[in-house]
């Protein structure tokens, strides 16, 4: 049951972090071609490009993290799981319980920067984008990471019910 819950999450969040992140790029390359073509062949510069790719930029780092944590790609130093190999299992549920910690913070006090912005409502210098929007990509990559590194944790507990089944046979 859990295992097609957390299968259909996947297929969800597969095709939400695959087009969201190809579009924003295409977007943006788009932007900054226009933009270089312009500067160069007609000596006009458009300022909004800019931003918006700053503002891609910030898009796809934040979403890149659920789909690092999906693809086991995260950044970690595994020197001393290098050493002593039978620290792997420990240090790997170590890992992913502080990444549920991190995305529950980020859930947690995105969502309060969200609320600060609604209330301040600032927006972006250029392309007069409401920050909120902007800062609601904090909860959002939270929200992410958090299913994501459930779907690793339920993955990797199966994995060690099914090596235990082998060993026991």
């Amino acid at each position: 049951m859990i295992g097609k819950i957390l299968g259909f999450l996947d297929k969800i969040l597969s095709f939400f972090e695959d087009w969201t992140l190809f579009v924003a790029v295409i977007i943006a390359l788009t932007a900054l071609f226009i933009n270089v073509v312009l500067r160069y062949g007609f000596n006009y510069t458009l300022a909004w490009s800019e931003e918006l790719v700053r503002e891609v930029i910030i898009y796809t780092t934040l979403i890149g993290c659920s789909a690092a944590i999906k693809q086991r790609k995260m950044i970690k130093i595994d020197a001393s799981v290098q050493l002593l190999p039978k620290l792997k299992v420990p240090l790997n549920f170590f890992s992913n319980l502080v990444t549920l910690i991190f995305a529950y913070m980020m859930i947690h006090y995105g969502w309060l920067m969200v609320a600060l912005q609604n209330r301040t409502h600032q927006k972006t210098i250029i392309m007069q984008i409401p920050l909120a929007y902007l800062y609601s990509m904090l909860p959002l990559m939270g929200a992410l990471m958090f299913i994501r590194t459930l779907q690793v944790v339920y993955q990797d507990v199966m994995e060690l019910k099914h090596k235990d089944i082998e060993e026991k046979s």
